[in-house]
């Protein structure tokens, strides 16, 4: 066992309102490597945010603002965070889910054909934004 010591006594933590807490299992069992680092970004926030049931009511727009990233990118954050089973949502709340038996890890998806890389390639999709928008 490591014998540890406090560093800055005057500085040590209290819980004096809210409290947030991640379960050490989060990291021992393999969570946090399965997310991406938008998904731990967000995850994170909404344990910060939430009540002591693991629910938030942060809006999506509040969201993305505070955590400076894109909506198309909180998008996908949340959806991978719910696929996971980390998260519930149901279009208003959030609430931050106790961490199932073992972490869900979604597959690796080849991208195949057109039609998969129009669906599901970031730069394909882009390219055909600005193509829509140009008008060719």
């Amino acid at each position: 066992m490591i014998k540890t010591k406090i560093l800055s006594p005057n500085r040590v933590r209290r819980i004096t309102g809210s409290f947030a807490f991640i379960e050490h299992r989060f990291l021992r069992d393999g969570f946090w490597e399965s997310l991406s680092h938008r998904e731990l970004l967000l995850y994170v926030f909404l344990v910060l945010v939430a009540d002591r049931n693991g629910v938030s009511y942060y809006s999506y727009d509040k969201i993305y603002s505070l955590l400076r990233i894109p909506m198309d990118e909180y998008l996908n954050a949340r959806n991978a965070l719910i696929d996971k089973d980390l998260i519930a949502f149901d279009g208003y709340f959030f609430q931050v889910l106790s961490l199932p038996e073992k972490p869900v890890n979604q597959p690796l998806r080849l991208l195949k054909s057109q039609q998969q890389m129009e669906k599901y390639d970031p730069a394909t999709i882009c390219n055909l934004i600005g193509q829509s928008l140009k008008g060719d």
